[in-house]
């Protein structure tokens, strides 16, 4: 190892952890709360659909769950059981509301303390922006955008053959910065402004419109890696 960082000048340089590794923790927390919420919603979809009859509405809420079971009125032992459970669920439900509320309020915090103007590009936000910064951490580890590209698999890689001339998809490289290049596209190919003339721009020229997205995402990973290369370098000098 030491002749390895005696002869690679370019080894990252080792540094402090800071706001950018705290923003990773707080978004893999709500990762896991919000995989559990939807677990505990499943379980007590499960107890309503034999509870009320046509079952509780897809969009179910703690508070749409309790006005149902306020109306139930078990007959046998056996619905009096799925009731206790259903009601424990709901208060499983409610603790975990709480919790990814006060991780939203975590998470904004510290996002406003890296003085991040991320949120600034449409289809990006609050938790979206935290993932970025969080598994981004020194944006100064990339050389170039374009390493940045292929770090979050939004570059395709060449599989040109003879004289064929073809790529294909990436499905290597952070898969948690490729979602959420991936859920910025959605928005900025939907809603009017830049994106979007760029993505009917794409479809005009005979993209399919999952290679149009592509080809969007590929343009905003250039998009978020100078935005926060400009941030990053906006701040060294008060950090200094």
């Amino acid at each position: 190892m030491a002749q390895v960082a005696l002869h690679c000048p370019t080894l990252r340089t080792v540094a402090a952890e800071d706001q950018t590794t705290i923003l990773r923790l707080l978004v893999e927390r709500r990762g896991d709360l919000a995989g559990e919420r939807t677990r505990i919603l499943n379980r007590l979809h499960g107890l309503l659909r034999d509870l009320v009859p046509g079952g509780a509405p897809t969009d179910l809420t703690a508070a749409k769950a309790a006005a149902l079971l306020r109306r139930v009125r078990p007959v046998t032992a056996t619905d009096a059981c799925r009731l206790k459970l259903a009601r424990d669920l709901l208060s499983d439900l409610r603790r975990v509301d709480a919790r990814l509320k006060a991780n939203t309020v975590q998470i904004r915090d510290t996002l406003a303390a890296t003085g991040s103007t991320l949120t600034q590009v449409h289809g990006l936000g609050v938790i979206v922006a935290a993932k970025l910064l969080g598994h981004v951490g020194d944006i100064g580890r990339f050389p170039s955008q374009d390493h940045f590209a292929s770090y979050t698999a939004t570059a395709p890689l060449d599989a040109s053959s003879g004289n064929q001339q073809r790529h294909r998809l990436n499905t290597g490289g952070n898969r948690q910065l490729n979602a959420a290049l991936h859920t910025i596209a959605i928005c900025q190919a939907r809603d009017p402004g830049p994106g979007r003339h760029y993505y009917l721009r794409k479809l005009s020229e005979g993209k399919t419109p999952a290679e149009a997205r592509r080809a969007l995402k590929r343009r905003l990973a250039n998009v978020i890696y100078r935005r926060i290369l400009a941030d990053q370098r906006r701040h060294q000098p008060a950090a200094a």
